[in-house]
């Protein structure tokens, strides 16, 4: 029950982008999103697929080591997309005249598989991409593949020969519609003919009355005229899992102190609260920032901490850099494209916010 609590019914502060992408996907067209983790990408692109009815197949690269890994997360995607009794007859019948067999077993759910060597994985690739774009004609609907992490194919694909492919299927499917999802726009992806959408952090007037909702859902209210709320949205900084995390934590300590106390709590949220909330969430999240800082450069680090400690949207400034004592010239621009590349940390459009939810609240912290 806990697990699903908390997480809002609708998608909230992404309404336009949710129409952009509804219209792109349903005019047979392909998409490149980009944002940080917690932004809501995968849940704009479900809510999407669903107002125009198409099936969803998620690959995450970041789990291809190979070729023949890739290979094995595309079946495993085909399967679970396709998965009913009539579904897998089709793809059964699909399979007769492909070097792939769709497996049945007692112990498990159907799965597809083959027995080739490697050098034969180019042919799997190729009659594997055809699976989505036969079934959708046979089922008459629409489909979307989704690749996560895209860019980590160039990881093993050293000659660029899977992802030229899988560029070149971009386009000529016709019931396929493609989704690259990335934390920032790159310049590779002016090469392939994608309309790009970038999520930024969720303005506050946006945020607010999803958070206020759902706390009273849960019997607690933000105490009105304190700073509450807006103490809320200067953590969690616009992002959605962020603000998920927050409420959550929140109520568990309101429902830990009344069984601590045999007696009820108050059912206002006042600022102490949120910060003592903030504080033993933070506190969790401590070992994970540690390690994340330990595999940043030191320049990069340094970064994180001025703008953490001194919020600016100008850290090129000559005062600012003379201030925290900052690298200059390309020192500098390149610890901060590093920083937005890593989804730690927005760029100038968003006034080089840190993008993380609470690392700028623990560097704070620590730093004092």
């Amino acid at each position: 029950m806990l697990g699903h609590s908390f997480h809002p019914p609708h998608l909230v502060g992404r309404s336009v982008e949710l129409q952009h992408i509804s219209q792109i996907l349903a005019a047979d067209g392909d998409l490149l999103l980009a944002g940080i983790p917690g932004s809501g990408r995968h849940s704009l692109i479900r809510a999407a697929a669903d107002q125009v009815g198409a099936r969803v197949l998620e690959i995450d690269c970041l789990r291809a080591t190979n070729g023949s890994r890739f290979l094995e997360l595309l079946a495993e995607g085909l399967v679970e997309t396709f998965s009913t009794a009539s579904e897998l007859q089709l793809i059964q019948r699909w399979s007769a005249n492909q070097p792939v067999v769709l497996e049945h077993s007692l112990t498990r759910r159907a799965r597809l598989v083959w027995h080739a060597s490697p050098s034969r994985d180019w042919e799997l690739l190729q009659a594997l991409l055809e699976l989505p774009q036969v079934m959708a004609e046979w089922l008459d609907c629409r489909v979307v593949i989704v690749f996560q992490n895209f860019p980590h194919l160039r990881s093993w694909d050293r000659g660029s020969r899977w992802e030229d492919y899988l560029q070149k299927k971009i386009q000529q499917h016709s019931r396929v519609s493609y989704v690259l999802i990335t934390t920032i726009v790159e310049e590779w992806a002016s090469e392939i003919p994608l309309q790009t959408i970038a999520l930024g952090p969720i303005p506050n007037h946006e945020l607010q009355p999803w958070i206020q909702t759902e706390a009273a859902s849960h019997g607690l209210h933000f105490e009105p005229g304190s700073h509450a709320l807006d103490l809320f949205c200067s953590y969690v900084q616009g992002h959605p899992g962020g603000a998920i995390a927050l409420n959550r934590r929140i109520w568990l300590d309101h429902c830990t102190f009344e069984q601590n106390t045999n007696s009820p709590a108050a059912t206002l949220i006042q600022p102490h609260h949120v910060h003592r909330s903030t504080l033993s969430l933070v506190e969790d999240l401590s070992m994970t920032f540690e390690s994340l800082l330990l595999l940043l450069p030191s320049t990069q680090v340094r970064v994180l901490e001025s703008l953490a400690l001194d919020p600016t949207d100008s850290p090129h400034a000559r005062d600012y850099i003379q201030k925290h004592q900052l690298s200059r010239g390309g020192g500098l621009q390149g610890a901060l494209a590093a920083l937005e590349q890593k989804g730690l940390l927005y760029g100038p459009q968003y006034g080089y916010q840190i993008a993380l939810p609470f690392l700028a609240f623990w560097l704070k912290h620590r730093l004092a």
